[in-house]
């Protein structure tokens, strides 16, 4: 196939694509355009850097331009894709640093511009100095500086992934954090309300004030943010962080008249092809397919964009690869409690016309007899017709969390709450009891 390879957006998908098509075509020429100073980095352990987990934030990138040269992919940082040109088949570029703009053309093009995290417009007081989110790596070092100096008080508006997150980082760096959301509990999008006020209590043990339930009327402040004014609270702050979730960053695509899906990301096949000869896209722009209700779904996960990156990138090079669907497999350490989930909770699974049961099982991360297991609550979501697993949540201490791969792998086959109940999981009094909490949940759902 060869030819000219043009990658918009040099992170997580984009830079997969660009060297699975380099193993797949070794004459293929690969030019990838970022507009940020870093490429192929990870921006999961933006949090942990902010925390000073990670001491320094080159540990956050995976290659540098250099070495992909070495691979023969131009990555260039700092170029922005200003404009994509369907009919004359190339992209307008700024550089950021020089100044300068140019046009280059393509034969194939990755669409890779991934998610933005959510300004509100109707929150007034948004754009203020002081009112931050967390997407690239310099926003993380803004973040962090900003902690080492200035923020003794933090209001974080959101309560999801990255909203707890960095609540739990700048705790962590000694300030006095607030967390205000419009939900009953945190993470309500993803945990049932029983696991969600768990995590509610974890969370206010550690200090942190927690307000759901609250709407952000507006953020105070003149020449730049000192408060949020939350219901009928008004509560201080040096700075304020935004957590109220990403939306896939599709208006470059848009505007070439790239055709956008149902979810409002951009629509491709399970070959990650575009509905445009010769355009393809991956990652959080991109919508993917869930594999439990066969819906059309636009989640923003590190794992998902590595994987539908490397699914364009083999297609791209000459290959025939296809997508399987995600089940938007999570996990997420909220200060001592680690929290995963895995397929449809129980609004999720009644939208999609299933009829569910839910069971759930509480106990500890080894024998009754172990000293300082942890605790755990398992919760295991399935269709009360067939019996098949729809969904599953874990909350626990250490060590518990990524027992959610094992409901994962299960919903993946299409088990059924029999097949769990009966699975023949590893057992030894410092990690379980001889009947593991899945087995319970599971039977316990089965025989509400």
């Amino acid at each position: 196939m060869s030819g000219r390879l043009v990658v918009v957006g040099g992170d997580a998908a984009g830079m997969s694509a660009a060297s699975q098509a380099r193993r797949m075509d070794r004459d293929l020429e690969i030019v990838a355009f970022e507009r940020s100073g870093y490429g192929s980095y990870s921006a999961c352990g933006e949090p942990y850097y902010v925390a000073g987990i990670v001491d320094s934030i080159e540990r956050l990138v995976a290659r540098t331009p250099e070495r992909f040269a070495h691979m023969g992919i131009d990555l260039r940082t700092r170029h922005e894709v200003e404009a994509i040109d369907l009919d004359r088949r190339l992209v307008r570029v700024a550089d950021l640093e020089g100044g300068s703009r140019f046009e280059m053309p393509w034969d194939q093009l990755m669409v890779s511009t991934g998610a933005h995290p959510l300004r509100p417009a109707s929150i007034a007081g948004i754009d203020l100095p002081g009112v931050l989110a967390l997407r690239t790596l310099e926003d993380a070092v803004t973040l962090r500086a900003m902690t080492e100096h200035e923020a003794e008080r933090v209001v974080v508006v959101g309560a999801g992934y990255i909203g707890l997150e960095m609540a739990e980082a700048l705790a962590g760096r000694g300030a006095h954090v607030t967390i205000v959301t419009l939900g009953p509990h945190v993470l309500e999008k993803t945990l049932d309300p029983e696991m969600g006020r768990i995590v509610d209590d974890a969370v206010r043990e550690a200090g942190v004030e927690l307000l759901t339930d609250t709407t952000v009327d507006r953020i105070v402040g003149d020449v730049k943010a000192t408060g949020v004014a939350a219901g009928d609270a008004l509560v201080p702050a040096d700075l304020v962080f935004l957590g109220l979730g990403t939306a896939p960053d599709v208006a470059l695509a848009e505007a070439a008249g790239i055709p956008l899906g149902v979810t409002g990301a951009i629509a491709v096949d399970d070959r990650q092809r575009t509905r445009v000869e010769g355009v393809w896209s991956a990652g959080d722009c991109a919508e993917t397919v869930h594999r439990v209700n066969g819906q059309a779904v636009n989640i923003h996960l590190g794992t998902i964009a590595n994987k539908t990156g490397r699914i364009a990138g083999t297609n791209i090079g000459g290959g025939d690869a296809r997508f399987p669907g995600v089940l938007g497999t999570a996990i997420v350490k909220v200060f001592d409690l680690e929290v995963a989930c895995t397929g449809l909770n129980t609004a999720q699974s009644a939208a999609s016309g299933f009829d569910p049961v839910v069971g759930i099982a509480k106990g500890r991360a080894g024998a009754s007899y172990w000293p300082d297991a942890a605790g755990m609550v398992v919760s295991v979501i399935a269709d009360r017709v067939t019996g098949r697993v729809l969904g599953g949540q874990v909350v626990g201490g250490e060590g518990t969390g990524k027992r959610i791969d094992a409901l994962a792998t299960a919903i993946w086959k299409e088990a059924t709450l029999d097949d769990l109940a009966w699975a023949d999981l590893a057992y030894a009094p410092p990690f379980t009891g001889v009947w593991d909490l899945i087995n319970i949940a599971s039977r316990n759902a089965a025989d509400p």
